[in-house]
């Protein structure tokens, strides 16, 4: 299980294996950050660091059914965001304010805020992509889908 340690909505310091986020959610969406952060991980390998991100881009597939998982009903949707790069979204439908799944389509325009999580480069993707906060993580989230926002 992952622990945080909240400083001012900053970085985070590393200590004693406990993980670590950065979460300054940029204003506007930011592609190239998220993607020199993948790559950063890419290299890397996983750090145990979440990071805040805010990504746009085409949705290129949808899981057909929502899938209940130990933390309740999610929804997972792959996203373009640029350089042939695509990304897991993964929403938690039961804190989310949104339409039965599926509510995104293939070629919908889409706005994404949340937490990227990086365990391996087969396993990541963002989450927290509601309103909801936690224990964990201290960033609201949200999906816009065609200028609709759900949260």
């Amino acid at each position: 299980m992952r622990k945080f340690i909240p400083l001012c909505g900053l970085l985070c310091i590393l200590t004693s294996g406990t993980a670590i986020a950065q979460t300054d959610m940029p204003a506007s969406c930011d592609n190239g950050k998220f993607l020199a952060d993948q790559r950063n991980f890419e290299q890397t390998g996983p750090t145990r660091v979440d990071l805040a991100e805010h990504i746009c881009g085409t949705v290129s597939g949808i899981t057909a059914r929502a899938r209940h998982t130990r933390s309740g009903v999610h929804s997972f949707f792959y996203v373009t965001v640029g350089q042939n790069q695509t990304i897991r979204i993964v929403s938690d439908l039961d804190r989310m304010n949104a339409p039965e799944w599926p509510w995104v389509r293939k070629g919908d325009q889409v706005d994404i805020a949340g937490r990227y999580y990086y365990d391996s480069e087969r396993s990541q993707g963002i989450d927290w992509t509601h309103h909801g906060t936690g224990r964990h993580w201290h960033v609201p989230g949200y999906v816009t889908v065609n200028g609709t926002r759900y949260q």
